[in-house]
């Protein structure tokens, strides 16, 4: 595996979908109930077994954007697909989902 792996601010993610940027792949690694129960606007959710399975041979968009609950398992899946994708560029996103409904859309998640 690689080294370090780049990573991205919820915020900046928060911009580029409110801008309508559409060049990245947005992965949702959670568990498949924690992303039926929330998850980023056009996000695809893959375990991390369904994206070990694919990331070779998925068509990737320029760059790919992972996440997981806390921001560490993302890092593992950045740095697969930074290995075994064809992405331009991979991310984690700083501090996961549950920064995310914390401090970018606590809205969202309320009751």
């Amino acid at each position: 595996m690689s080294g370090d792996v780049d990573t991205v601010d919820p915020e900046t993610v928060r911009e580029r979908l409110d801008a309508g940027d559409d060049d990245f792949d947005l992965v949702d690694i959670r568990e498949a109930d924690a992303y039926e129960d929330g998850h980023l606007p056009g996000a695809e959710h893959l375990t991390v077994e369904e994206l070990e399975a694919v990331v070779a041979e998925r068509d990737w968009n320029d760059e790919v954007v992972v996440y997981c609950y806390v921001g560490q398992t993302s890092v593992q899946a950045a740095r697969l697909v930074e290995e075994y994708g064809n992405a331009d560029a991979v991310a984690s996103m700083d501090g996961g989902y549950e920064t995310w409904a914390e401090d970018v859309e606590p809205l969202a998640n309320a009751d």
